[in-house]
């Protein structure tokens, strides 16, 4: 993201567990704010700016979805996948004979945020530091997917898997690779059926969502984009308690900094844009993505030491989301990360309130 993680993150309102808990992401709406946790980008060691847990973030009403970051491997020491989660590791365990962490706290927290708080918890897959590229063949890539299905999705009966999150589960993944990656379709659309079929035995919704560059096509996610995966975070739709009907929402979370198209290179007042193209992703949503009514998050950096490029703060913002409103794929704003966010006082809560704007207008007034 910035330079740790390119961010695209999705998400529905609806069901999002068997307790009946509302998830946190409408893919609806254009009004979503999706903040990124686990790798503590201010990066103080202590106090109060330092990395909290994950509830503590939960807690906020601001947030719609946290992706945590990172699982870093999906086939590690052991045969194991591999989390980092920065300074929320250090209360976590290892399983014996891999590099898997074993976090009851984080276990804990999860549910917090999806029964206390309706928070849509997602686990992102890749970072900076991923270096496996993707899968030697189709079927290493269904055993990954069933893999990381096993280890982080719902618990299964007489499952032997290792699960740091114990019985928690989290409510879908998020693919962030910054290099090339091989047969990631493949391990997508495996992903995505073992969701579906959950979802039609328990009525739960799992979510897939990407985050691309803003850079078109993409050049690590392209295989994935390019109308092959449907990343949507709907598996059963933004259901209601009484139809559990699903529409064919799906949602990208792109990253509009440390590259030149960036928001930074937004140009007020232009009817049309050229570095700042918010059109080109729309466009794609609209006639290449598996999912035509995609929704699309505007990435950006959550404080000035965020990203390498492309920080503005909340109320230089305030145009560039103006303007992204105009599209009708605009799904909302994605921000790297929880730590920075916090330690740029009035930075979350201004790009609420700008899209609490947008969200008035969405909502038709009765008298």
């Amino acid at each position: 993201m910035a330079s740790l993680f390119s961010t695209l993150a999705v998400a529905a309102a609806g069901l999002a567990s068997i307790q009946g808990v509302l998830a946190g992401f409408n893919p609806s709406s254009s009004s979503n704010v999706v903040v990124y946790w686990g790798q503590n980008s201010y990066g103080q060691g202590s106090g109060t700016l330092e990395q909290q847990g994950l509830a503590y973030y939960c807690a906020n009403s601001d947030i719609d979805v946290i992706p945590m970051a990172f699982l870093t491997m999906i086939n590690g020491q052991g045969g194991q996948p591999e989390v980092n989660f920065a300074n929320a590791g250090n209360d976590c365990t290892t399983f014996d004979g891999t590099q898997l962490l074993n976090c009851p706290q984080i276990a804990q927290d999860i549910q917090t945020c999806q029964q206390a708080y309706g928070k849509t918890i997602m686990l992102s897959v890749g970072g900076a530091t991923y270096t496996e590229g993707g899968f030697t063949s189709s079927s290493a890539a269904i055993a990954g997917a069933n893999l990381l299905w096993e280890t982080f999705g719902p618990q299964q009966v007489g499952s032997s898997a290792l699960r740091p999150f114990g019985s928690a589960s989290i409510d879908g993944f998020d693919f962030d690779f910054e290099a090339t990656v091989n047969n990631m379709a493949t391990f997508g659309n495996q992903l995505r059926s073992l969701m579906d079929s959950a979802t039609s035995s328990t009525g739960r919704n799992f979510y897939l969502s990407a985050a691309p560059q803003c850079p078109y096509p993409d050049y690590a996610d392209n295989q994935m984009l390019d109308g092959a995966v449907p990343f949507d975070f709907v598996s059963d739709g933004v259901t209601s308690p009484v139809t559990n009907t699903r529409p064919n929402f799906q949602q990208i979370n792109i990253q509009f900094y440390n590259n030149y198209c960036g928001s930074q290179s937004y140009v007020p007042g232009a009817s049309q844009q050229n570095n700042f193209d918010f059109s080109t992703w729309d466009n794609w949503a609209k006639t290449v993505s598996l999912n035509p009514n995609v929704k699309l998050m505007l990435g950006v950096p959550a404080g000035p030491t965020a990203a390498g490029s492309g920080y503005e703060s909340a109320s230089q913002l305030q145009q560039v989301i103006s303007y992204s409103e105009t599209f009708s794929s605009f799904g909302g704003v994605m921000m790297w990360d929880a730590s920075q966010a916090y330690a740029n006082s009035g930075f979350l809560s201004g790009i609420a309130s700008d899209l609490a704007a947008k969200k008035k207008r969405e909502i038709p007034f009765t008298a």
